[in-house]
């Protein structure tokens, strides 16, 4: 049999026991249902990351060790969120893994070309900042993207220039930057349409997410 016969079987064998382990958080608290997910996730991730032998194995041990929770201090801080950005444009969700997610868009954070944070965007990111210190086990992580006017070489480092520049202001409120983690994806992951004017303001944008990770 050949790997490409034998994947999908895997897959679908891993989505399965994802199924189950979801089915079975009824009764859960939010921290086993997060440890849970996390690992089924890492099951299921474990076997569509390559067909080595005991992947789903691995990315099991992954998902448990490393799977992010959904507590009650993430969902106050969706809510706080949700109130500091009501009118900006900037979209606050949960991930399916459990993560606090902003989508920034650049009219309220950058100008073009540039990588001075607006002044819109400093209460949104001071609101964020806001008892992050006392939370050891959050992680923050910032991605910036362009869309696809101009060449990589001006994109790539533009894009890490915004997401480095957010870093900075929330360091400079107290959150630790070994918490931070930080990536420039340039044009490479548009949501929308680049033929488009509107296309190219939504792919200009800078996402934040903020994770929890179980005890």
């Amino acid at each position: 049999m050949t790997n490409s016969a034998y994947i999908p079987r895997k897959a679908i064998l891993a989505t399965t026991a994802l199924a189950l382990v979801l089915g079975g958080c009824a009764n859960m608290s939010e921290t086993q249902k997060g440890t849970a997910t996390g690992a089924g996730i890492g099951a299921l991730a474990g076997v569509i990351i390559g067909d080595s032998k005991g992947g789903a194995a691995i990315g099991a041990g992954l998902g448990a060790l490393g799977g992010y929770v959904w507590s009650k201090h993430m969902q106050d801080k969706k809510a706080a969120m949700e109130q500091a950005t009501a009118g900006t444009g900037v979209a606050v969700t949960q991930t399916a893994d459990n993560q606090l997610k902003l989508n920034i868009p650049s009219d309220i954070s950058f100008d073009t070309g540039r990588a001075n944070i607006k002044p819109n965007l400093r209460p949104i990111l001071d609101q964020f900042a806001n008892g992050l210190q006392n939370q050891p086990n959050t992680e923050v992580r910032i991605i910036g993207h362009t869309d696809s006017t101009g060449s990589d070489a001006i994109n790539e480092p533009l894009s890490l220039d915004r997401a480095d520049a957010a870093r900075d202001y929330l360091a400079a409120r107290g959150v630790d930057m070994r918490r931070i983690i930080v990536a420039g994806r340039g044009s490479r992951e548009p949501v929308a349409d680049n033929s488009s004017d509107a296309g190219r303001a939504r792919n200009r944008r800078v996402e934040i997410f903020l994770a929890e990770r179980g005890n």
